[in-house]
């Protein structure tokens, strides 16, 4: 039997698309653009492509010093939160019927209802007087503020893994560490996958807590270096955007090629 075409789901799905769409299409057009286009109009194609404003905007923001701070802060950001969610993940998953860490996935959960703006300026204060308002302590912060979250997940998705196997690992001689690091975190692939790439992406994009923490202009970020183009009187639109442009190409990048392990990730770990 010939499945009908439900047509009011899929307007709404080309609406949405459009949505989407509509400003990745203004930032590639006003990139390529001049300002006398700018003027006469900033919703027409370029009459032609001026790629010497992605030029401009590399060396207005000394964009390959701020491509390498954030690519260094999001990869190690990255690599230890895998490591070390995962294993409080583990230990809390493995003893929910103990009190203590009943208690502590609790707080963890807790945790993510809290604004990051009612506890910014006493992590402004905490990081200055400990010397950490640099690169090595914005890594130790995003670590750390991700395990609420991280914790959440990594957790519904161990109790979904069969305790037999750790139970055979034991009899095998194994230790809860070799048991942990040989048999439970190969099974976590897809959900590393997961916590992976929404690690990448909100470590890349965050512009707040560099902005609060770094005080030397050599650490900046891909989003702190934007601050250049936005001038007391006036904005270089033209430059701005190439710039935007170029700092959102290589998570776009990523985005696209790895969005299936973000979904497959979240639902394997909600089914038992």
């Amino acid at each position: 039997m010939k499945k009908s075409t439900n047509w009011p789901v899929t307007v709404i799905i080309a609406l949405c698309s459009l949505l989407i769409l509509f400003p990745l299409y203004m930032t590639v057009a006003i990139a390529l653009k001049n300002p006398e286009e700018m003027a006469r109009s900033i919703f027409s194609l370029p009459t032609g492509l001026h790629f010497e404003n992605f030029a401009n905007a590399i060396k207005a923001t000394n964009f390959f010093n701020a491509l390498g701070n954030s690519a260094k802060i999001t990869v190690t950001a990255v690599v230890f939160i895998l490591l070390t969610n995962s294993m409080v993940a583990y230990a809390i998953a493995r003893n929910m019927n103990k009190r203590f860490f009943k208690t502590l996935y609790f707080y963890f959960i807790s945790a993510m209802f809290i604004p990051f703006q009612i506890i910014m300026l006493p992590v402004v204060k905490v990081t200055t007087d400990l010397h950490m308002n640099n690169i090595p302590g914005l890594i130790i912060l995003y670590i750390v503020y991700g395990l609420a979250f991280n914790v959440f997940v990594y957790v519904g998705y161990i109790r979904s893994i069969p305790y037999e196997l750790e139970e055979a690992a034991t009899v095998d001689g194994a230790s809860t560490w070799g048991t942990f690091w040989r048999i439970i975190f190969p099974l976590l692939a897809p959900v590393n996958a997961t916590i992976g790439i929404l690690a990448c992406l909100s470590t890349w994009n965050d512009f707040m807590l560099p902005l609060i923490l770094l005080g030397n202009q050599d650490s900046y970020t891909l989003p702190l270096v934007q601050y250049v183009f936005q001038g007391q009187f006036s904005t270089d639109f033209n430059l701005a955007f190439a710039s935007y442009l170029l700092a959102l190409s290589p998570m776009i990048v990523i985005y696209l090629f790895a969005q299936k392990w973000i979904i497959g990730g979240l639902t394997q770990g909600s089914i038992k």
